[in-house]
């Protein structure tokens, strides 16, 4: 299981799973995209990369959902594929996907941020997991 939607009344919450980081970022930006759009319907058309550094992985998780989330708003854009690479306390991810036409996609929710409420990211014996709130 990737990820799982959590109950939560006015927003979106849930908690997402990886063996590693690099896997969990991966199924973050997955569950970010599957509560904004039907996935199925994007061509990757377009690579971005995404550099961000921080020492705390709490923090760059939190920071990439972010710009995720800025790149939609401020260019249109929404992703299908997500290859993560984090190392040092880097992460460079190279994501895929076209710009918004809501003749051809399928819009579900408007995430508009990340937030701090509940937000945690934690080592499991299976790897990891974080709960994320979107607001939307």
């Amino acid at each position: 299981m990737k990820y799982k939607i959590l109950d939560h009344t006015a927003d979106v919450m849930f908690e997402i799973y990886g063996k590693s980081l690099n896997e969990l970022f991966t199924n973050a930006a997955i569950a970010t995209f599957d509560v904004m759009v039907k996935r199925s319907s994007i061509t990757p058309k377009i690579k971005k990369e995404i550099n961000l550094t921080n020492k705390d992985n709490e923090k760059l998780l939190f920071e990439f959902i972010e710009e995720l989330i800025y790149l939609k708003d401020a260019e249109y854009l929404v992703f299908k594929n997500f290859k993560i690479n984090l190392k040092d306390n880097s992460l460079k991810a190279i994501v895929e996907g076209e710009k918004i036409n809501p003749k051809k996609h399928k819009l579900l929710l408007d995430v508009k941020a990340i937030t701090l409420h509940k937000y945690k990211l934690s080592k499991t014996k299976a790897g990891y997991k974080a709960v994320i709130l979107l607001d939307i």
